[in-house]
């Protein structure tokens, strides 16, 4: 049986991620802390690798990242293309 992720890419989301935390101009740091005031931990580092697509990411984890960041679940899922 084929593997859902099947590649270097560990999650489909990495890219829109870094673009709200940039956009609301929050440091990954600071998206940490607000994901562990809701009560889920994903340290600096694992945002970075989240970012980086070398991360997967939980159900719960996306949850609590479109919260955090003030987006829809699906925006997280856009395939705009990304500039840095």
């Amino acid at each position: 049986m084929a593997r859902i992720i099947d590649g270097k890419e560990m999650n489909l989301i990495g890219d829109n991620v870094r673009k709200y935390r940039k956009l609301r101009k929050m440091s990954q740091q600071k998206l940490s802390n607000k994901l562990e005031l809701s009560g889920v931990y994903v340290c600096r580092g694992s945002i970075s690798r989240i970012e980086d697509k070398i991360r997967t990411v939980t159900d719960i984890e996306l949850f609590a990242i479109a919260e955090a960041l003030n987006v829809e679940i699906k925006d997280l899922y856009n395939k705009e293309k990304q500039s840095d």
